[in-house]
């Protein structure tokens, strides 16, 4: 396992982490994501991603019981959350500074953490002033509560306001956001953050890498059964899947089967390959219901170096969804 710095900060996670999306809760029991993040573990991996919205909660109370019974020093790991919502009350909704000191304090006591080390806002919150959200993030981090925080889907605008307060009232910025990021979905990495990395040394922990399952090749013939799409709760994703849309990235897909087998690797490693090869993403995170999953995820990080400019140009000539470079005005 390689290790990347997140951002301009000094903390160093994991090339490929584990989250707990869709999984811990909800289709995976405890035991079973035991045996993931151990998988995990045992592979190198550091960074565990959660949030307060996963499975109502109980995605963190099933990661933090088992972080207490592996007993792994803190210090060695790395854990992350994120508050948006809670429920459906006036103040149970967004990134105001009474919901996330509440949020805060709720997740940590189902992580059965005294802190975490990554804190972001799940989603911008156009209600709450950005000085209010960046001066309780500030209060969580001088607090202990958590070490630092970040953004998840916020626009380059968004996060350079929040970063201008910090330095005009001497307050903490962000310092890592978490896009959707894989080979179907790349404006808000390769475009929209383009010019942050190096102005406000953003760092990216990057979610979906598969699109859904879709990058596996999996859905090349249809839904198969037991499938993610083919759940109950998964109507919507049912739905974009069988659009014209989704029916024209599938075809994509499997434009790209030759490039993997001509690299000896699966769909999947070549989709988490990818991302790795992208030198702004600090990590790109994983999911999975077993460990045999977890196994076969990690031997991406052997695909990243067979990735050379000559292969990468041939996934260019398939994918043909490259982002247009921002415009510069002079």
């Amino acid at each position: 396992m390689n290790y990347r710095n997140v951002g301009a900060s000094g903390l160093e996670v994991s090339e490929l982490s584990f989250g707990s999306w869709v999984t811990f809760g909800d289709q995976v029991v405890e035991s079973a994501a035991e045996d993931c993040m151990k998988a995990a573990w045992e592979s190198g991996v550091n960074f565990f991603d959660n949030a307060e919205a996963y499975a109502q909660g109980r995605s963190e109370t099933v990661m933090g019981n088992v972080l207490k019974r592996m007993g792994w020093k803190r210090s060695e790991i790395v854990v992350s959350t994120k508050i948006f919502w809670a429920g459906k009350g006036p103040n149970q909704v967004g990134v105001s500074r009474k919901r996330l000191i509440e949020g805060t304090e709720a997740s940590l006591a189902r992580l059965q953490l005294d802190y975490v080390d990554m804190l972001f806002c799940h989603r911008p919150d156009c209600r709450t002033p950005i000085e209010e959200t960046v001066r309780a993030m500030t209060y969580l981090i001088n607090q202990g509560k958590a070490l630092y925080w970040g953004t998840s889907w916020w626009t380059a605008e968004q996060l350079i306001n929040a970063c201008h307060i910090a330095r005009r009232e001497r307050l903490i910025p962000p310092t890592v956001e978490q896009p959707e990021y894989n080979m179907l979905k790349r404006d808000w990495v390769e475009k929209e953050y383009v010019n942050l990395y190096d102005e406000i040394g953003l760092g990216l922990t990057t979610w979906s890498p598969l699109a859904s399952g879709m990058l596996t090749g999996k859905y090349a013939k249809g839904i198969p059964k037991g499938s993610r799409v083919s759940l109950k709760g998964y109507e919507w994703l049912r739905k974009e899947f069988e659009s014209e849309e989704g029916k024209q990235r599938i075809a994509k897909v499997a434009g790209l089967e030759p490039i993997a087998k001509s690299l000896k690797c699966t769909m999947a490693q070549l989709a988490l390959a990818w991302c790795l090869k992208n030198p702004h993403v600090s990590t790109v995170i994983t999911g999975a219901t077993r460990p045999e999953q977890v196994h076969e995820n990690m031997k991406a990080l052997k695909v990243v170096p067979k990735l050379t400019h000559a292969v990468m140009e041939k996934i260019e000539k398939v994918l043909q969804n490259k982002p247009a470079p921002p415009a510069i005005y002079r």
